[in-house]
C-alpha cells in the first residue's frame, strides 16, 4: 500500500505517528510511505525582500525541521519513509499531491474541533476532506 503521511510537526502529528505504531496493519515495512509537509507561502511583501535562493533555503529549512524527526521516528520502528515538501494552500495541496501521486491512503492528525469550530475557523483536515479523492484517515 502506498501511504501519504501529512505532517506539520505539531502534537497532532505525534499522535498520528503513535497511532500508526500501535496498528501493525498500517505500519509495516511492506508499505511505501511518504511524509509530506506543506508550508503556506510567505506574504508577498516578505517574499519581495528575499532573494530566490534565500526563499528556497527558508522553505527547505522549515521542511527539514518537520520531516527529519518524522523519518527518524519511523526508522526507529523499522520503516523507511521518503520526505516531500511543498508550498501552497495547505489543504488543497495535500489533497492534490495525494491524488497526483496515486496514494492508496492519506493519514493525518487533526485537532478534532467540533462542527461549529470547523465552520467558523476552517481547518486543514476539512479542506483536505473537501478536495481529496483519496481515502483519508484522520487521527485525533
Amino acid at each position: 500500500m502506498k501511504i501519504l503521511l501529512a505532517v506539520d510537526g505539531s502534537a497532532y502529528t505525534q499522535k498520528m505517528l503513535s497511532y500508526l505504531v500501535s496498528h501493525a496493519e498500517l505500519l509495516a515495512p511492506t508499505h511505501q510511505y511518504t511524509a509530506l509537509t506543506v508550508e503556506g507561502a510567505l506574504p508577498p511583501r516578505a517574499r519581495s525582500v528575499l532573494s530566490k535562493e534565500d526563499l528556497e533555503l527558508y522553505y527547505r529549512e522549515e521542511a527539514d525541521k518537520i520531516l527529519n524527526p518524522v523519518r527518524d521516528f519511523l526508522a526507529q520502528h523499522g520503516v523507511q519513509a521518503n520526505g516531500m515538501a511543498s508550498v501552497g494552500p495547505v489543504g488543497e495541496t495535500i489533497a492534490k499531491i495525494a491524488e497526483d501521486g496515486q496514494y492508496d491512503l492519506l493519514v493525518m492528525g487533526t485537532h478534532g474541533h467540533g462542527a461549529l469550530g470547523k465552520l467558523v475557523m476552517g481547518s486543514v483536515s476539512t479542506q483536505v476532506l473537501a478536495h481529496s479523492t483519496v481515502p483519508v484517515l484522520l487521527v485525533r
